[in-house]
């Protein structure tokens, strides 16, 4: 693959249509190209593994192919003077750990590199760049800093040259005069052909004074390592080491990190944990995995868990929260639904009652006594007919009681009253299978979205038919929607064309002009259930079959999707489904507790906020919340066309001070500098300590011994007491004193 070089012309003259120069490095696909910073014509090439460098002058041959990586290249640096070439690639070491190979050449002797190292990532590296010369630490002989940009964060890489007492002494052979910062000529001179070098240049040595078109020293950048302060700024890094210079302010390295990576989430450091297991339900045995991949699998609330089995009848297990630990080997006593399970949901309002979809086209609602099971029920409390196909899903509605929604592979979605167990409205529309419903918070509209490709949003009480459609996820494999922000925007969990799952957010006022933002989540093929937590903001996804637990933070603005730390489950997930807010433990900071079902046990899982005061209450965390386990009001009033909203309550402890109102701490140093640990000694000082401590151990001459006052007994005693009880074995030749 050729490189080419054009010369730009007066943007007022006819640009070339041919390039000046053309050079075939013949070494296989180019992938870099990197002009020398000091020298005309003088050009780096990374060609597959092998950097080249190329005299423009001479189109035959490289003037030197240098050393092989163990990869190919993927980025090549010179330093600033041109007298040093960096190049890196990717590249697996022997215990298959993902590192990078960075090697350091000589500009002046080709022939092998002066330095080779492997950095190991966690990530893979988005892009690396080289610190100004200003920023080093020269008295600890850094002669290089380059910034490793990765998926979340950014790492320093320092270089330092050993030398004995780096961090005494300036090393002027290290650091010859560099560039400063004033140009040498504007852009508009440089256009119209102007060459000139620039001119100003300024000594690294920390006595030296500072430039003043910088308007502040060295050591105020909050990307560099304040040289001008010998003491505090020695680096105990080595070669390839992190420079300890990195962000030394905490309100800089906010405002630097903030401004390369733009907002980041108060929840980003999240933390999921397993529960003790003494809270586990364990033992379950014949689990049914048939279920649609959009439903939940199982359902809980804050009394009992509700899990269907794979056993004929359509048989579900409940199981109490307040009994956990092994179930029995013998058979448990169940609901008897007589057809397969489909779908299933425990009424928010009542937690004793149980609305089960089968794939007979019927919705069967259970009362379970309190207490739990003692038998198995056969008959339901309530049967609700209508549908003339397969049921897929159903939900309840979040403020009024007794109101259920189901949808079918029919292509309509009903409304049903439970008070008497009426069909209340039909909602057409849909042009193929609907793969699920959500409630909006304020319970006026319902959306669905459907294998056709189309989200809608009904006014049940107003029209049977959309009032608003817009286009939806492209991919059939399934998809979920959740209202966020307050019920402003909808969220959609999907797949693209690629079959690539994604989450897109939608404006409520304006369905039809598509998703206002979307971010790509990866490639599985399980669908993405979401939980949303109203009072943070936060959204968790979790999907059958997958042990990684995805979660976002979400805004009504740019950059709306805020990506945290994820949760990972020991072994993969049958089903993710959470509690109310009322049985976080606020103490410990949960913003959401989940119960995590697997193959043989359900399992609790706390996710947590890091916070350093834990003993006040984070009023900043926990707004009052809505009491979702009560009614707004009842189904008959919303269907005559009322409306209703959940009071809210503080979860606040009496006897906790809230966070806000905590006292002001003087800020406290935690760490001491570097140079207290770091602090070079001459070898007369470590030969005086050396001696000191083996005085101290081997303690003075004069003292006695411990032994010289242990207690003995009279030598009259001990031989009398002897004479008497000796004997000697003939066998065993031992002599054995009584």
């Amino acid at each position: 693959m050729p490189v080419k070089l054009w010369r730009l012309c007066d943007p007022e003259l006819q640009q070339p249509s041919s390039p000046l120069l053309t050079v075939r490095p013949g070494q296989g696909k180019l992938e870099l190209v990197l002009f020398h910073p000091t020298s005309s014509g003088l050009l780096a090439v990374g060609a597959n593994k092998s950097p080249l460098i190329w005299d423009t002058c001479r189109q035959e041959t490289p003037l030197a192919v240098l050393e092989q990586h163990g990869d190919q290249l993927q980025s090549l640096s010179w330093k600033q003077d041109g007298s040093l070439l960096a190049s890196s690639c990717k590249v697996l070491t022997p215990g298959c750990m993902r590192s990078r190979e960075v090697r350091l050449w000589d500009s002046r002797k080709l022939s092998s590199s002066i330095s080779s190292t492997h950095c190991l990532m966690d990530t893979s590296t988005r892009g690396v760049a080289m610190v100004p010369k200003v920023a080093l630490d020269v008295l600890s002989c850094e002669v290089m800093r380059v910034l490793q940009l990765t998926d979340s964060c950014i790492v320093p890489i320092g270089y330092q040259v050993p030398r004995k007492h780096s961090s005494q002494e300036f090393h002027e052979d290290l650091y010859p005069d560099t560039v400063g910062t004033t140009p040498a000529m504007s852009a508009e001179e440089w256009w119209k052909g102007g060459n000139k070098q620039v001119k100003d240049l300024r000594s690294l040595h920390p006595a030296a004074p500072q430039d003043p078109a910088r308007g502040c020293s060295t050591s105020s950048s909050p990307l560099s390592t304040p040289s001008s302060s010998a003491a505090a700024s020695r680096s105990p890094s080595s070669t390839s080491g992190l420079s300890s210079g990195f962000l030394p302010s905490p309100s800089q390295s906010t405002k630097a990190i903030q401004s390369l990576l733009g907002p980041t989430s108060k929840f980003r450091h999240i933390q999921g944990a397993v529960t003790h297991r003494d809270t586990h339900i364990t033992n379950l045995r014949g689990l049914n995995l048939t279920t649609p991949g959009e439903s939940d699998g199982f359902c809980v609330n804050r009394h009992r868990v509700a899990v269907p089995l794979a056993i004929s009848g359509g048989q579900i297990a409940i199981c109490e929260r307040s009994q956990p630990g092994r179930l029995p080997d013998t058979a448990l006593p169940t609901i008897q639904n007589s057809v397969n399970v489909v779908d299933l949901s425990w009424d928010p309002f009542d937690a004793h009652r149980l609305a089960v979809a089968g794939d007979d086209a019927k919705i069967r609602v259970w009362q379970v006594p309190k207490g739990g099971l003692k038998d198995t029920l056969t008959e339901p409390e309530v049967l609700l007919q209508g549908h003339t196909e397969k049921i897929y899903s159903i939900a309840f509605h979040p403020l009024a009681s007794g109101l259920l929604a189901s949808s079918s592979y029919d292509l309509t979605v009903r409304l049903w009253n439970l008070e008497n167990g009426e069909q209340v409205n039909l909602l057409t529309g849909h042009e193929d299978q609907i793969f699920c419903m959500a409630w909006s918070p304020d319970g006026k509209l319902l959306a669905t979205l459907s294998k056709d490709g189309k989200v809608r949003i009904y006014d049940p009480r107003k029209s049977t038919a959309p009032v608003q459609e817009g286009p939806g996820p492209e991919g059939h494999r399934g998809a979920r929607a959740v209202w966020v922000c307050e019920g402003k925007y909808l969220l959609v969990s999907g797949f693209d064309s690629r079959s690539e799952r994604k989450l897109s957010l939608y404006s409520a006022d304006s369905v039809s002009s598509g998703a206002v933002a979307s971010t790509d989540i990866d490639t599985s093929p399980s669908t993405l259930i979401p939980f949303y937590d109203p009072d943070t903001g936060v959204v968790i996804l979790s999907a059958k079959g997958e042990t990684r637990v995805h979660i976002y933070e979400i805004v009504p603005e740019d950059p709306y999707f805020m990506e945290c730390s994820s949760f990972n489950s020991p072994e993969p997930l049958k089903g993710f489904a959470f509690l109310p807010k009322s049985e976080c433990n606020v103490r410990d900071v949960e913003i959401a507790v989940g119960l995590m079902l697997t193959k043989a046990a359900i399992e609790p899982v706390a996710f947590k906020v890091p916070r350093v005061k834990k003993e006040f209450f984070q009023d900043d965390v926990y707004t009052d919340t809505a009491v979702c386990w009560e009614p707004a009001l009842t189904a008959s009033a919303w269907l005559s066309g009322s409306n209703g909203q959940h009071k809210k309550i503080s979860l606040k402890p009496k006897d906790m001070t809230p966070v806000s109102e905590a006292p002001k701490e003087a800020p406290v140093r935690k760490y001491l500098p570097s140079s207290v640990y770091l602090e070079e000694k001459t070898d007369e000082q470590k030969k005086e300590e050396l001696l000191s401590a083996m005085v101290a151990k081997l303690g003075n001459i004069d003292d006695p011994l411990p032994q010289d006052s242990f207690e003995g007994v009279d030598e009259d005693e001990w031989v009398s007491g002897c004479d008497g009880n000796r004997s000697l074995d003939s066998n065993d030749g031992h002599l054995d004193i009584f």
